[in-house]
């Protein structure tokens, strides 16, 4: 097959930038790439072009040809950032990996991902991923932001994002996670317009969101009273206990509901039991989700982690939980995704909680964050979650026991009344029978 020229051009640029990722990310974790101090040009760097002993294999002359020939031809040379490039070049090494997972993250972009787990940052309020097609995907909206406002939902694709006043018009097929982020975020008051996709509709449409600075609790508790299904007919009391995200907040949350609960239940005669509502939860640390699912399960593994060729870890249960009797339902949803869905899967598992709702996300991958020089970071794909039994969620997620969907209008989904929320109603039925 004769290529046409093209296509020998095309070839050539991309061995030149596989070469130039493989090459810029080991030197500057040798030291041979690094940035001038602060007070010099921003855009130089200092390059040491030796090729090391374990690289002597690999043909870098093409690599330098190509940086060289850019340097002295490019039309607009006084725009060239060598710093831009390389980290430019440190992205397109990770992304080659084919993960959408594993990604390098530029200081800004980092300094994002940060604000996420601690739970206060600009934007619209939605987690986001990729669908099992790898398409960019909604994967919850958070509560009381402007995504919730606007009916976001679970499983929503998001093919297009505008940003008007930034010049952002930028179509998501192949979309980085963090760009995707980055482009979707901005200052509060700011609009952003997103083209969504959601299943059983037949066309896109278009969704307007002014952002709003985002702080959202990762645990909040309110109790229920209802009236016993038993023969008594007694009014019962239960917990509804809602866990947003896994992440730095969570251990003081968390400790602050399981307090209130306790002083609940020394004070009633009724206490039906408890709902841990993991709906629209993204996950978060991995050690969060054994420090939850150690609240309520007195011994065991919480989740074993596949290495691949470095075998298996189990993380088992590591604390006394102060909730191991008291009868459990759990709510997922397909918002409910990684530390959640290990959790909830965990728990089902066992026989200690009936799970209701509808399937979970399936995000069946950890990534372990690492933080570079120079504020950057690095989010790498470590392993496998698999449950206990060792079954693996990825792309699977976990099967409630009682599947009950939520219909279109139903928007308030672990916030409303249990009549508006019929998920919530059903686990309460099931406590208070």
């Amino acid at each position: 097959m004769k290529l046409t020229l093209k296509q020998i051009r095309s070839f050539i640029i991309g061995l030149s930038l596989l070469l130039l990722a493989g090459a810029v990310g080991y030197w500057i974790g040798q030291g041979r790439i690094s940035f001038v101090p602060a007070g010099e040009s921003s855009s130089q760097i200092k390059i040491d072009r030796r090729v090391p002993a374990d690289k002597q294999g690999l043909d870098f002359n093409l690599f330098w040809e190509v940086w060289d020939k850019v340097e002295e031809t490019y039309l607009e040379r006084k725009n060239i950032d060598q710093k831009k490039m390389v980290l430019g070049a440190i992205s397109g090494m990770v992304a080659s990996l084919g993960d959408p997972y594993t990604v390098f993250l530029p200081p800004s972009e980092n300094k994002d991902a940060k604000d996420d787990l601690r739970g206060d940052f600009e934007g619209v309020g939605i987690q986001i991923g990729y669908s099992k097609e790898q398409k960019l995907a909604v994967v919850a909206p958070l509560s009381g932001t402007p995504a919730e406002a606007a009916g976001l939902k679970a499983s929503d694709l998001i093919l297009r994002i505008v940003d008007v006043a930034q010049g952002i018009d930028q179509d998501t097929l192949g979309i980085a996670l963090p760009e995707a982020v980055k482009l979707i975020r901005g200052p509060k008051g700011s609009q952003v317009k997103l083209t969504i996709q959601r299943e059983g509709l037949e066309k896109p449409f278009e969704v307007s969101l002014e952002r709003a600075t985002i702080v959202v609790k990762s645990v909040e508790v309110r109790f229920v009273r209802s009236a016993g299904l038993s023969q008594d007919k007694k009014e019962k009391v239960v917990a509804v206990l809602k866990l947003s995200r896994f992440g730095e907040r969570t251990y003081e949350e968390w400790q602050e509901a399981i307090d209130n609960i306790q002083k609940q239940i020394a004070s009633s005669q009724n206490f039906a039991g408890v709902i841990l509502d993991l709906r629209n939860n993204p996950g978060g640390f991995l050690q969060g989700a054994v420090f939850i699912g150690s609240e309520f399960l007195s011994s065991g593994a919480v989740v074993l982690q596949d290495k691949g060729i470095d075998g298996k870890e189990t993380f088992s249960v590591n604390r006394q939980g102060q909730l191991l009797r008291e009868p459990l339902v759990v709510l997922i949803n397909g918002g409910s995704a990684s530390a959640s869905e290990i959790v909830a899967g965990a728990l089902q598992e066992v026989k200690r909680a009936k799970l209701v709702g509808e399937k979970t996300f399936g995000k069946g991958t950890v990534q372990e964050a690492q933080d570079l020089p120079g504020g950057a970071g690095l989010h790498v794909t470590v392993a496998r979650w698999l449950l206990p039994s060792g079954k693996s969620i990825d792309k699977e997620g976990v099967t409630p026991d009682f599947e009950v969907k939520m219909d279109e209008e139903d928007q308030t989904a672990g916030q409303a009344d249990q009549t508006e929320d019929p998920q919530l109603q059903k686990a309460i039925e099931l406590l208070t029978q």
